[in-house]
């Protein structure tokens, strides 16, 4: 039997609204059969231990490291980009996956989800530095779904 394949889900995650779109997404990439890392789920919460007895920059050093852990053990890399500008924390994520996958893991996979009309550069919704970091962007849920059932069925 196969392992699950593993991905990283960037994405803001600071509205209820955000959070809410979050989970919706996840919750049908792992009925597909994947394992969803969530950091708003999965990540550091300074209302559980151990991070809820740590000082706060010990917090965000552990928050640093957790992510960045995972980011490595992904097969996917999945960004949420909408918004009138990527979130940034999300970008340093990307930054990670893509150095990863140039200089080590070179089967890895770097996707986008901007389903947002809005476009921050003239001619474009992305700034060159950040869409050249992508495999694939996606402009809705249902072409991110068919990418990722496709995906799986690759590797069967």
């Amino acid at each position: 039997m196969s392992r699950k394949r593993l991905i990283y889900f960037a994405a803001p995650l600071f509205s209820n609204a955000e959070k809410w779109y979050n989970e919706t997404i996840v919750k049908g990439i792992e009925l597909l059969g994947f394992s969803v890392f969530l950091p708003q789920r999965d990540g550091v919460d300074r209302n559980k231990p151990p991070y809820d007895k740590m000082e706060k920059d010990d917090r965000r050093a552990a928050l640093f490291a957790l992510d960045r852990e995972r980011i490595y053990e992904s097969d996917i890399f999945l960004f949420v980009l909408d918004g009138r500008i990527p979130d940034e924390g999300a970008c340093v994520e990307l930054g990670m996956a893509y150095t990863q996958k140039i200089l080590q893991k070179k089967h890895k996979k770097i996707i986008g989800l901007q389903t947002d009309s809005r476009a921050a550069f003239v001619g474009g919704k992305l700034n060159p530095m950040v869409k050249g970091a992508f495999d694939e962007i996606f402009d809705s849920e249902e072409k991110l779904m068919g990418f990722l059932t496709q995906y799986l069925q690759d590797r069967e």
